[in-house]
């Protein structure tokens, strides 16, 4: 079992939402909101703090948002988010640490992917009129990551229907605090290989590679989850069963990269954000959290799974 990445750009990684700033286009439908959210309360004997999961690119049709949401909203004084897009100076940060942590210094792409692998990314860029010269100084890992941006982008999503950009728009709209729960550092640190080997980032662009053909399809099933609360299909979604043509070496040689994934980009950073509400809540902050969706819903680990250990009281929406 493996986490599709693909997906979990779109759903636990706010910054990856960036790459897409510039780009526009949307689904012309309606959505109505139904009854189950991925949305909760969560309290303690004097102060609640409410919780959101987000799809960081999105479309139009998850507006407008259900009405226990817009109205928790309105009545919360503080908009808490992964990243404060709306800080220039977060957004500078972030081209940085892309730069400094994803660019290749002395090597090429080419010089560092198999073969194979190199045909694959050359087919897609191809297909979509990516010239190969975009990616040759990239590390495997941001290659990866700007591939899942441009699929997005194909398959109509688009970070201003972001639910975290709607809602930080709103909150400067509404004279509302801003609080980035953790720094572009922080994050891209979280995703990026920048060991000699590129090891890790290599099993990201191979798995990301494999998961773009059945893109469009994943990103329905995406967006029809978050709409109706659907846990299990979307923990389906973002477990995905091993390539059955792969041998037993090459699943046991990418499972410590599996690992490291999953510390780095979920276990730890959840158990940080569980704190920062933990606090939100001692402090009595009346705060409303947004943060995508998967570290919320999955099946270990989760945000509010830890809030719930920690004693708080916990109600879905």
């Amino acid at each position: 079992m493996r986490r599709s990445l693909i997906l979990f750009y779109a759903i636990g990684v706010f910054c990856v939402a960036l790459c897409l700033s510039s780009c526009a286009g949307n689904r012309s439908a309606a959505g109505a909101s139904e009854q189950k959210h991925f949305f909760w309360k969560v309290s303690d004997e004097n102060s609640s703090v409410w919780v959101l999961g987000s799809i960081h690119l999105a479309d139009s049709t998850l507006y407008p948002l259900a009405p226990v949401i817009d109205s928790a909203f309105a009545r919360s004084d503080e908009l808490a988010v992964e990243l404060n897009m709306n800080d220039e100076e977060v957004v500078k940060e972030i081209g940085k640490e892309s730069v400094s942590q994803g660019m290749l210094e002395d090597r090429l792409l080419r010089d560092i992917l198999p073969p194979e692998m190199w045909k694959s990314l050359d087919s897609l860029c191809a297909a979509w009129d990516i010239p190969m010269v975009v990616f040759e100084k990239m590390r495997p890992w941001l290659v990866a990551t700007t591939l899942s941006a441009y699929a997005f982008e194909q398959a109509g999503l688009n970070p201003e229907y972001g639910i975290d950009y709607v809602l930080l728009d709103r909150a400067a709209s509404d004279g509302k605090a801003i609080v980035g729960l953790e720094t572009a550092e922080e994050q891209i640190g979280a995703l990026a290989d920048t060991t000699e080997s590129d090891s890790a980032g290599v099993y990201y662009l191979k798995t990301t590679l494999r998961e773009i053909a059945d893109f469009e399809t994943l990103v329905g099933n995406l967006i029809h989850a978050w709409k109706t609360g659907d846990d299990d299909l979307l923990r389906s979604l973002l477990n995905k069963d091993d390539e059955e043509d792969e041998s037993d070496e090459s699943l046991s040689s990418d499972q410590k990269f599996k690992d490291g994934f999953e510390q780095r980009v979920y276990v730890n950073r959840n158990a940080k954000m569980a704190e920062s509400i933990a606090t939100f809540l001692r402090e009595d902050r009346n705060v409303f959290v947004v943060v995508g969706v998967a570290h919320l819903a999955l099946e270990k680990d989760n945000v509010i799974d830890a809030l719930r250990k920690r004693g708080f009281k916990i109600e879905r929406f």
